[in-house]
């Protein structure tokens, strides 16, 4: 009886050590992200004082229903300080009294223009053709893209992102937060917000661009039709940001750009079911990444997950407790040190208080929307 007391006692001991190592392992990993990745925006300086030729520039906002929307915000981008730039606001089949507005303000700004599609009730074509519609009738080789709902945080918007432009640039990957209001779901937003950027920008510092996000994007109009367009994914509704910039970056043709006034600000979504559909929608197209990345970044999910996971269990008992709440603390000391730079740079410090909280809610929100995107699919833009 002593033997199989002994013999039980002894097995649990390796199964917590083989956890034990397993935590270890994990850490590592997400330590080795931190470091190779996340550090290179961390010490990221932005270019100061570039002095080059202005390149005509042409900006592609598209619109669904957005009066209210391109009243407060379209404005801010017709009176950028740019010496050559037209504004292109596709509208997509509304009936808000978009055109109507936009007829009235073209009348005070001449370079202001319409794209409007009509929809066909039996042949629905969404986002995709009608952006598609606006780059052809653009006349500028640079486009620069926004949502109808983004206000640019200054003047030199468009002024900051048409700098990084080089010979070899193709694609220029910019930074659009939300608005900071009161309410655990605003801090959330916000701090997803965050760390989407801190991944696809550092990804794109250490030459391996695999996204950006459509709110604030740049890129020749003659890499839109060396690829065709959205063709490779024309059939996926979302995807018009992120998989394009998929498909068409590499190490050498992609920049980013986050000087603060080169930011474009929006409204975050006011209730937990908006903000559900918003990120199901924007996430779903992931699993359309190309495979080094889903792998790639499907590792750094898994091993996020696992440490909390791990850590949560192990401190359970006292053989391993403080092994695992010193290996999780030391990746929390060194996210916090890499994470405040990163943050201050992205206008949110506010969030650095938090960063515990928010990153195992990460936990959950990893869980969830991997499995909504499995088995849900999105039916509207």
């Amino acid at each position: 009886m002593c033997y199989f007391r002994t013999s039980f006692i002894m097995e649990r001991i390796d199964i917590l050590n083989a956890l034990l190592d397993l935590l270890f392992f994990v850490v590592v990993v997400q330590l080795m992200c931190y470091f190779i990745l996340f550090l290179r925006l961390a010490i990221y300086k932005n270019p100061k004082n570039i002095i080059k030729k202005e390149e005509s520039v042409s900006i592609i906002i598209c619109a669904r229903n957005e009066i209210e929307n391109l009243r407060k915000n379209l404005p801010l981008i017709l009176q950028q300080d740019y010496h050559d730039f037209e504004v292109i606001v596709a509208n997509d089949n509304s009936w808000d009294g978009t055109s109507d507005f936009l007829s009235e303000l073209a009348m005070q700004y001449a370079n202001l223009r319409e794209v409007r599609y009509v929809e066909n009730e039996r042949y629905p074509k969404g986002k995709k053709f009608v952006i598609t519609l606006a780059i052809k009738a653009s006349t500028h080789e640079l486009l620069l893209l926004t949502d109808a709902d983004c206000e640019p945080s200054s003047n030199q918007w468009l002024r900051l992102m048409q700098q990084q432009y080089k010979p070899e640039t193709h694609l220029v990957l910019g930074y659009s937060p939300y608005k900071r209001t009161k309410g655990i779901l605003n801090r959330l937003v916000r701090f997803e917000t965050f760390y989407t950027a801190l991944q696809y920008l550092s990804y794109a510092l250490a030459k391996i661009p695999y996204m950006g996000v459509g709110r604030n994007l740049s890129y020749r109009k003659s890499l839109f039709f060396a690829y065709k367009g959205f063709a490779s994914h024309n059939h996926l509704l979302s995807g018009d940001d992120d998989l394009f910039v998929n498909e068409t970056s590499n190490a050498t043709n992609t920049v980013i750009e986050i000087n603060k006034e080169a930011f474009t600000y929006s409204e975050a979504k006011k209730t937990w079911g908006e903000f559900w559909q918003q990120k199901s929608r924007h996430l779903s197209t992931g699993k359309e990444y190309k495979i080094k990345f889903k792998y790639v970044l499907g590792v750094f999910s898994i091993s996020h997950i696992l440490t909390y996971v791990l850590t949560i269990f192990l401190v359970f008992f006292e053989p391993t407790r403080w092994f695992a709440l010193g290996a999780f603390g030391i990746r929390i000391l060194f996210q916090y040190a890499i994470f405040a730079p990163i943050m201050k740079k992205l206008n949110c410090f506010s969030l650095w208080w938090g960063i515990l909280l928010f990153d195992f809610i990460y936990v959950f929100y990893y869980l969830l929307i991997g499995v909504k995107t499995m088995v849900v699919k999105n039916k509207k833009w």
